[in-house]
């Protein structure tokens, strides 16, 4: 049998809450090292370990070879292609995680009526803080979050001056409608859902598993972002109105400054995590490929299921032994680099390409 096509054993890896929550990539090049990648500019050479990572998120201007990848996989770690500092994810690779047992949980989570306006509860009440919000309905929920957003768009209009006309957006053209202010509220608005997506691919939950929000392929990242939008976006669109900042490239900028002062990455996850599995929760995170089945639940995967007799185990002795008939020999771990990383969140940003020579045109 083909080996899997991860070699690290689930328990050689490090946990999330242990990594460094990203590594941010921009005009550089990747390669590997044994163990670790390391990151080539013009400027400088950075060493990372691979295993210490939860995601690594390539900007523009990045080049990465086959070998980095092939570390970056086996170690875990989510490889996203992201714009300019992080913002409007394009594109991810594997996550951390070994198992599908985060989606599993959200899954069955979302699919149940009780448990689902739970989460939803627990979100609305990450946004009221010392409110009880219990017993509180959908609709009475939704209410409360747009007079509570209302009072907010008042508040930082009186506290910066700019005159507000109420909130303007045209959907799947978010810069086509509103002032100048409305257009930085969705350039703001756009790089934070690209930074949710990010995690939340990133931890192994699913984007479009909302619980608030439905039937969109980013629901939950629509979820998570709308936990922070008073925090964050909403006061520095403002801010930079109020400056006479109005490009959409102010307010990505401006976010991915505030986002790495206040680490919200680590924040996120923690969140994410928190609204899946509260304390207390019984979790289950299987590490292993195995096969449903509907009496026993799972068996091995890797077992040739057409005889029951000689090597492959009967559905009967794995009722006893579910560990019956996996392969004997495992991969041998991959030995990692140990390393205190310091910040939650790193970038490594290359300088400035070179202009081009002008050529002389041919006469």
């Amino acid at each position: 049998m083909a080996d899997i096509w991860w070699k690290a054993d689930p328990h050689d890896l490090h946990r999330i809450v242990d990594r460094v929550s990203s590594v941010y990539v921009e005009r550089s090049h990747l390669d590997r090292d044994e163990n670790a990648v390391v990151i080539i500019n013009k400027r400088e050479t950075v060493r990372v370990p691979a295993a210490m990572i939860a995601v690594m998120l390539l900007g523009p201007g990045t080049r990465v070879t086959h070998g980095a990848v092939r570390l970056l996989a086996d170690s875990g770690t989510a490889v996203c292609w992201v714009g300019e500092q992080g913002v409007r994810m394009y594109a991810s690779g594997l996550g951390p995680s070994r198992s599908a047992g985060l989606l599993h949980r959200q899954a069955w989570l979302v699919t149940r009526p009780k448990e689902r306006l739970s989460v939803a509860r627990a979100m609305y009440g990450m946004r009221f803080p010392g409110e009880d919000v219990s017993k509180s309905t959908m609709q009475q929920l939704r209410g409360r979050e747009g007079a509570r957003f209302r009072k907010l768009y008042q508040e930082h209009a009186r506290r910066t001056g700019v005159p507000w006309d109420g909130r303007v957006y045209k959907a799947g053209d978010a810069f086509a409608a509103g002032d100048d202010l409305n257009r930085l509220l969705s350039a703001a608005n756009a790089a934070l859902y690209g930074i949710c997506h990010a995690v939340i691919v990133g931890i192994g939950a699913s984007p479009g598993l909302g619980f608030v929000h439905t039937g969109s392929a980013v629901s939950f990242v629509l979820d998570v972002a709308d936990l922070y939008k008073a925090d964050y976006t909403i006061p520095l669109a403002f801010d930079l109105a109020a400056q006479g900042l109005t490009e959409e490239r102010d307010a990505r900028i401006g976010l991915r400054d505030r986002i790495s002062e206040t680490k919200l990455l680590s924040r996120i996850v923690e969140d994410v995590k928190t609204l899946l599995t509260p304390p207390g929760t019984d979790f289950d995170t299987p590490e292993t490929s195995e096969l449903w089945d509907e009496h026993l639940g799972a068996v091995p995967a890797g077992v040739n299921w057409a005889t029951q007799t000689g090597d492959g185990p009967t559905p009967a002795a794995l009722s006893e032994n579910p560990t019956a008939g996996r392969e004997a020999q495992q991969p041998d771990p991959v030995p990692f680099t140990p390393a205190d990383m310091g910040e939650q969140h790193i970038s490594v940003i290359g300088p400035e390409f070179d202009e081009p020579e002008p050529q002389e045109r041919p006469r």
